[in-house]
């Protein structure tokens, strides 16, 4: 058993692993799956600026992908939609209706040219096998745009996950060139269905942000929904505002989508509706508001790490640096062995030295001689010439010597010269050229990528004041009906989430939900069940039969239970929800020829409980009680 629970612990470790760093989780060093850097990997290679077929990119990227055609097709139309790194052609679905695309077949795909231009250097991508070793694959891209906050990504790992907001392509590179002048820089999603952000709580990544559909009036009885939330669609979006239409939270006509490229989904108002009355109920009941939740987890070295948006676009740019660096590196040396190589032929040819080998039989002895004959020129020269370099003058045939320019040779060498120049020129200010081809990228690219979703603050919505409607309530006292649809002689006010008090002769009472129409036998008293009414009511007491009173507040109930007020037996005289009431109590005098009459405030009686006992009012004979 001790070996089976071993055995169990490390492969799921190791499953955890896998799941965590080969699947789920992005590098935050190009922002990307491995299944979509092996698509982007494929497309390079097969890159002839011409459209791929979607199903032959599939087939190729199994070759470095573990996993089935469906994941990699997924995927890839995915990574399409974002709208960055590859062109389309063909219907790869819709982000707003949520319509699927077409079969793999059908559609095409190729590398677009910010793709190209960022992601790819072959000099400086680290490369391991694929899973069956026949190919090598990147670790990593060396992405020069912090693409992993300029798409977004989500994933669920095992025990852990991630979500990541896209922001826009100009704020981002704008942040970077702050970031690299020591400047404070903020950053904010921006979402491409567009809607209306509010940003307060967003904390670098690590709170939320609300979002709003954008809803334009047409005319007092018309809506017209022009942009949705991101993570919502139209089929959604309808399917909310037909939910919240059943529940009674909002009133419409009619709903029509006429959505293509763009959002349009018109919403028609019947009669007594109006358009500016309903916004609040369609952001408050339906998918027209949302908050989206991020929680940032990147693999950084392997490892999962968990930052905030401003650490990860710090360290893209630090990255991006180190990127340049390295090329300019690749490319000065890349010069000056041309330069080195040019200089060297044309020494070789204008010096004659080809003369003092045509006698030597021995290819040792040829190297010998040329090594010789160009020492000399050594100090002309950036390096000295080593073997290679001898092969390398050997070859030139008879005919480039007998038409070589030199002139032509010189001019060459000084335009090598002016680059290597340049070269060496970034280098000593790295941060001011690393600057510089942001600011080139963004010129370039930055009109294509707009932001579309408007930064706005957005007021908190109460929904049960959006929900409230104010209704009659109607009391027959000669029938003892109560509703909203039941006109009696008496009439008070209230709300669609307020409850009824019913109050019955015999001492019990109950509160319960507004009827349209209820028959309530034995009714004695009905109002809104507030908890704040002060209730006071006239009995005779069970055993003694004196006048008694009570004064209480019904605060607390179970609807639809029955609750006492009176003790049994009691018999009801009288009920009054007046704070001041006043009675007039006639006693039966024993001696007098007339009755003597007394008149009580109730308003100095002390108010308690429902469940608990009143007071003796009146101890003498009552003839006769009346309300004042």
């Amino acid at each position: 058993m001790s070996d089976l629970k071993s055995q169990m612990e490390e492969q799921f470790i190791t499953y955890a692993s896998y799941v965590i760093l080969d699947r789920a989780i992005p590098d935050v060093v190009d922002g990307l799956k491995p299944v979509q850097r092996r698509i982007l990997e494929t497309l390079w290679r097969q890159n002839d600026d011409k459209l791929h077929k979607v199903a032959n990119i599939v087939g190729q990227t199994m070759q470095l992908h573990p996993h089935g055609d469906a994941a990699i097709y997924e995927a890839l139309v995915n990574l399409a939609n974002k709208g960055y790194l590859l062109d389309k052609q063909g219907n790869f679905g819709n982000i707003f209706t949520g319509d699927p695309s077409a079969a793999s077949r059908y559609i095409e795909t190729r590398l677009s040219e910010l793709a190209k231009e960022t992601l790819f250097n072959p000099d400086i991508t680290p490369t391991i096998p694929s899973y069956d070793g026949r190919n090598n694959e990147p670790v990593v891209l060396p992405s020069k745009i912090p693409l992993l906050l300029m798409q977004g990504a989500e994933g669920i790992a095992v025990g852990m996950s991630t979500r990541i907001l896209p922001h826009n392509f100009t704020e981002l590179l704008d942040a970077q060139i702050s970031y690299l002048e020591g400047k404070n820089f903020k950053l904010f999603p921006d979402f491409p269905t567009g809607g209306v952000m509010d940003k307060s709580l967003y904390d670098k990544g690590w709170g939320k942000v609300k979002l709003r559909a954008k809803i334009d009036i047409i005319d007092p009885k018309t809506l017209l929904i022009k942009e949705i939330c991101y993570g919502t669609t139209t089929e959604s979006l309808i399917r909310s505002i037909d939910e919240a239409a059943k529940k009674g939270k909002i009133k419409i006509e009619e709903i029509n989508d006429y959505t293509a490229e763009t959002v349009e989904i018109e919403i028609k108002l019947p009669r007594g509706q109006y358009a500016e009355e309903l916004l609040d109920a369609l952001y408050g009941f339906t998918e027209c508001e949302v908050s989206l939740n991020s929680q940032i987890i990147v693999i950084k070295d392997n490892m999962p790490w968990e930052t905030d948006v401003n650490q990860i676009l710090i360290h893209n740019t630090e990255n991006l640096v180190l990127f340049l660096k390295k090329e300019q590196q690749i490319e000065k040396d890349r010069l000056q062995n041309l330069i080195f190589y040019k200089t060297l032929e044309r020494i070789f040819i204008e010096k004659r030295l080809y003369k003092k080998i045509e006698t030597v039989k021995t290819l040792d002895g040829i190297h010998e001689a040329l090594t010789t004959s160009l020492k000399p020129f050594i100090k002309k020269l950036l390096r000295v010439p080593t073997r290679e370099d001898h092969d390398r003058l050997l070859q030139i045939p008879i005919r480039r010597i007998s038409q070589f320019d030199i002139n032509k040779n010189q001019d060459e060498i000084k335009a090598l010269d002016e680059s290597l120049e340049g070269i060496e020129k970034n280098l000593k200010n790295v941060k001011k050229f690393t600057i510089n081809y942001l600011k080139t990228l963004s010129t370039k690219y930055g009109a294509d990528f707009p932001r579309k979703t408007r930064i706005k603050a957005i007021e908190e919505l109460d929904k049960r004041a959006i929900e409230t409607k104010d209704i009659k309530i109607g009391y027959d006292e000669e029938s003892s009906y109560v509703g909203t649809k039941v006109s009696g002689t008496i009439q008070f006010k209230g709300t669609n989430f307020d409850k009824l008090l019913i109050l019955f002769k015999d001492g019990r009472y109950k509160a319960t939900n507004i009827p349209e129409k209820q028959y309530f036998d034995g009714l004695a008293w009905v109002g809104i069940a507030d908890k704040k009414t002060i209730l006071s009511a006239l009995y005779k007491h069970p055993k003694t039969g004196h006048l008694w009173v009570k004064r209480f507040v019904v605060d607390k109930f179970i609807l639809d239970k029955m609750y006492s007020y009176l003790e049994e037996g009691s018999q009801l005289i009288a009920i009054s929800a007046k704070n001041d009431q006043k009675i007039e109590v006639q006693l039966t005098s024993k001696t007098a020829s007339k009755d003597s009459k007394t008149v009580i405030n109730l308003g100095d009686i002390e108010v308690k409980g429902s469940q608990t006992k009143g007071i003796c009012l009146v101890k003498e004979k009552v003839k006769k009680v009346t309300l004042i």
